[in-house]
């Protein structure tokens, strides 16, 4: 789908103010930032078209229950965002608070969720555990006699990444961004510890600062500049039920913690069915394939019986850019001035995408973010152990 001002043709600008290294949802939400604070030449550059990574997802979720605090602020920041979008930047993206609903098979899940709230419930989300019996009123699919609680938010649900790729790029370029599609980065030119220029397949563009917000491909990107970004690339897989007779009801976006099973409506009468399979390897391989379902299906018989047997029609793969503490990288780094990055959300990037275009605008114009992102720095995994990061809430 066309957007307007976006466009593969037409020639670079000489040079810019910055340029933002990748088309997704993460460099989308920081160009529109940027554009919208009066940052006065913004150059946006995809390798392939808007949305072609990991923001290709179908349906993406979004919620705010998390254990760090760093990630529940800017969960819970972003949902205001999204429910916001209509108005700025001025898109539908089909935002459904249908709620999360996490099932916890024992006792020991149920303290690690009941320590998270206390600090979800420090920044106002309204979580709470629900008896199995509870959650079966929610979703009728589960099974109550599996599992002995489960935590839900009614403010989470999901949304749809492409609509709020589109939302953001068209706002950026209306604001006087420039974005080009099917132009790929091969160099950053880098001098005294600052950033110089960076060479696309379209040409060369001076500047004095890039954001690398390039997922699954930041490695590459930030080793252009000489810096290190842990990122690793890993398929993630979801299949799509299609329309089903009867057409499902309205259930939160239900996830079986322990075995990672997950699944939601479609909003179009059918299901989408997801796990993260713990047998997949790295790489950068996007092709769908069906060998995770057998394990979504035993966990399926489990704790959603109906949905064990669920016909498939289809699905998607995309790629996780994931970190060694399952954690954002987002900052500055700190030999090469004016090189930024926000990448490796490993699989919250999305969500987490309003929050996160905000922090990186003010980065970039040299003021405090609503929320203090220096542990997230790339660095933080040079040292001691101290600066990782743990987050139980991992999909």
């Amino acid at each position: 789908m066309a957007i307007e001002g976006v466009s593969a043709e037409g020639s670079l600008p000489g040079a810019v103010d910055v340029v933002v290294v990748g088309g997704g949802v993460i460099g989308a939400s920081i160009a529109f930032h940027l554009a919208e604070a009066g940052v006065g030449r913004v150059l946006l550059v995809e390798r392939d078209v808007p949305g072609s990574g990991s923001s290709g997802k179908p349906i993406g979720g979004v919620r705010a229950q998390f254990s760090d605090p760093v990630n529940v602020r800017l969960g819970q920041r972003s949902l205001a965002a999204w429910r916001a979008f209509g108005e700025r930047p001025g898109a539908d993206v089909g935002l459904e608070s249908v709620g999360y609903l996490f099932l916890l098979a024992d006792e020991a899940e149920v303290a690690a969720f009941r320590r998270a709230m206390e600090v979800q419930h420090a920044y106002g989300v309204p979580s709470r555990l629900l008896s199995p019996r509870e959650a079966h009123e929610l979703c009728p699919y589960v099974e109550p006699s599996s599992f002995v609680a489960a935590a839900h938010s009614p403010a989470d649900g999901y949304a749809l990444p492409g609509a709020a790729v589109r939302g953001y790029l068209r706002a950026a370029a209306a604001l006087g961004a420039t974005v080009r599609t099917r132009c790929a980065v091969t160099g950053i030119e880098t001098s005294g510890g600052e950033v110089r220029a960076v060479r696309t397949g379209a040409g060369t563009v001076r500047t004095g600062a890039v954001v690398c917000a390039a997922g699954a491909w930041s490695g590459e990107v930030g080793a252009m500049a000489g810096v290190e970004l842990p990122v690793t690339p890993l398929r993630r897989q979801i299949a799509l039920t299609g329309p089903l007779d009867p057409a499902p009801p309205r259930v939160p976006f239900t996830l079986d913690y322990g075995s990672t099973l997950y699944f939601h409506g479609d909003g179009a009468g059918g299901l989408v069915l997801g796990l993260s399979d713990p047998r997949q390897e790295p790489g950068f391989g996007r092709d769908f394939g069906e060998e995770w379902l057998d394990l979504f299906r035993e966990a399926a018989a489990r704790r959603a019986p109906a949905l064990a047997d669920v016909p498939v029609r289809g699905g998607w793969a995309g790629l996780y850019e994931m970190t060694p503490d399952c954690n954002a990288l987002i900052g500055e780094a700190r030999g090469v001035s004016r090189f930024l990055y926000a990448t490796g959300f490993s699989g919250h990037g999305f969500l987490m995408a309003p929050a996160v275009g905000e922090v990186v605008r003010d980065l970039y114009l040299g003021r405090a973010p609503f929320l203090d992102v220096a542990p997230l720095a790339a660095d933080r995994f040079d040292g001691a152990a101290s600066g990782v990061r743990s987050e139980a809430h991992i999909i």
